[in-house]
C-alpha cells in the first residue's frame, strides 16, 4: 500500500509514484482544443488503466500531438477534463509533470555530450536524488541495451540508438506514464521493432503505463488497445484483435480501367465498397469465393485482385472511409514547448 505522506515525498522529490486510490493511468473526459477556427481534439473521451500500452492510431494532422499536449500540460484544454497518474492537468500540473516521461518527434539529446552525460543532466532537471543516479543510469541503460556505449557521443549514434537513449531518459525519474509521440518515426522496420523490444521491456521490468501515438499500423499492434482517431474525433476504441474483428469481412481490392465506375457498379449490386488509393476495396465474407462475381459486377477491365483478411488497415478503411494519409495540418510539439516543459517541471 502506497500512504499518502509517502506519495506527498516522492511528488517533491519529483519521483514516479501515482496518486493512489485508482487503477486508471489516465483518464479524458470530453475533451477538446481549439486553435482559432481549427478543432483540432473534439469532445474525445477514453482511460488507460495502470501498466497498459495505449495507442492513438491516425495519420498527421489528426489531433494525436495535440491530445498528448494536452496531457502532459503543454497546452490548455479548450473543454473537458484529463487526469494524469491520478492528477488533474489544469489544477496539477506540476504533479502531472512529476509523474510522467515524455519522448518528443524529434530528438532533443545534446549529441555533443556523452549517453551518461545526458542522463545526468536529465537527472538534475527531475530532482532526481544524487545517491540514486548511478543505479538508475545503469538500469535504463541496461533496459535499452546502451550499457557499452554510456561514455560515448550522442553524434556518434545511429538515429535508432538515439530514440532508445531518449526512451531510457524519459524512463530515468521513474515515471507512472511514459508519453511516446511517434516515437519510430524516421526509423527503419528493423529498428523500430528492436526499439520496441525495449520498450516492452521496461514496461515488464518497471510496470510503466505506455501511452503512445503513431501513424504506423504494424506499431499499433504492439498495443493493448487502440484509440483511432481522424479529425480530431476518435471514430473506434478496442483491442486490435476486436477491432479487426469488427470488420468482420475479408476485403477484396481490385485494380480496374475505371475504378469510380467498378466502385458505382459493384455498390449498386449492394456490396460494400470503399475506394482505395488506386483499387477499389469490397468487403464482403468468404473473399475468395467472391472474386468472379466481383469482376463479372463491376463489368470492367480488371489488371489485380487482391484477397486477404482484416488487417489493421482495414479497420482504418472501414471506420474513415480511406486509407491512411500524411496530412500536416497538426502542429507539432516545438523546441520551444520543450523548453517550456522542461522549466515547468
Amino acid at each position: 500500500m502506497v500512504h499518502p505522506e509517502r506519495v506527498q515525498l516522492l511528488e517533491g522529490q519529483g519521483l514516479g509514484i501515482a496518486a493512489p486510490g485508482s487503477p486508471l493511468a489516465v483518464e479524458v473526459s470530453s475533451l477538446s482544443k481549439r486553435y482559432g477556427d481549427l478543432r483540432a481534439v473534439r469532445d474525445i473521451s477514453f482511460t488507460v488503466g495502470r501498466g497498459e500500452v495505449f495507442a492513438l492510431l491516425g495519420p498527421n494532422g489528426a489531433g494525436k500531438t495535440t491530445t498528448i499536449k494536452m496531457l502532459c500540460t503543454l497546452a490548455e484544454p479548450t473543454a473537458g477534463t484529463a487526469k494524469v497518474a491520478g492528477f488533474d492537468v489544469r489544477r496539477q500540473p506540476k504533479s502531472v509533470r512529476r509523474h510522467i516521461g515524455l519522448v518528443f518527434q524529434e530528438t532533443t539529446l545534446d549529441d555533443q555530450l556523452t549517453a551518461e552525460e545526458n542522463l545526468r543532466f536529465h537527472a538534475v532537471l527531475y530532482h532526481v536524488p544524487p545517491e540514486e543516479v548511478p543505479g538508475r543510469i545503469e538500469q535504463v541503460l541496461r533496459l535499452v541495451a546502451l550499457g557499452d556505449r554510456r561514455k560515448d557521443l550522442v553524434s556518434t549514434f545511429s538515429g535508432g540508438m538515439a530514440r532508445r537513449l531518449e526512451i531510457a531518459r524519459g524512463m530515468l525519474h521513474t515515471p507512472a506514464v511514459l508519453f511516446l509521440d511517434e516515437p519510430t518515426i524516421g526509423l527503419d522496420p528493423q529498428t523500430r521493432a528492436l526499439m520496441w523490444e525495449d520498450v516492452l521491456r521496461m514496461r515488464q521490468e518497471a510496470g510503466v503505463t505506455i501511452f503512445l501515438t503513431t501513424h504506423y499500423m504494424d506499431e499499433a499492434e504492439y498495443a493493448e488497445r487502440i484509440a483511432i482517431v481522424d479529425h480530431g474525433v476518435i471514430v473506434a476504441l478496442d483491442s486490435p484483435d476486436a477491432l479487426k474483428r469488427a470488420v468482420g469481412e475479408d476485403t477484396v481490392e481490385l485494380t480496374t480501367s475505371d475504378n469510380p465506375l467498378a466502385e458505382k457498379r459493384l455498390a449498386g449490386a449492394g456490396f460494400t465498397v470503399r475506394r482505395g488509393a488506386e483499387a477499389v476495396v469490397v468487403f464482403t465474407g468468404d473473399g475468395e469465393s467472391q472474386v468472379a462475381r466481383l469482376i463479372e459486377t463491376a463489368g470492367v477491365p480488371v489488371s489485380n485482385v487482391h484477397v486477404h483478411r482484416p488487417t489493421l488497415d482495414d479497420v482504418f478503411l472501414h471506420y474513415t472511409g480511406r486509407e491512411i494519409r500524411e496530412d500536416h495540418g497538426e502542429p507539432a510539439i516545438s523546441s520551444r514547448m520543450r523548453a517550456r516543459f522542461a522549466r515547468r517541471r
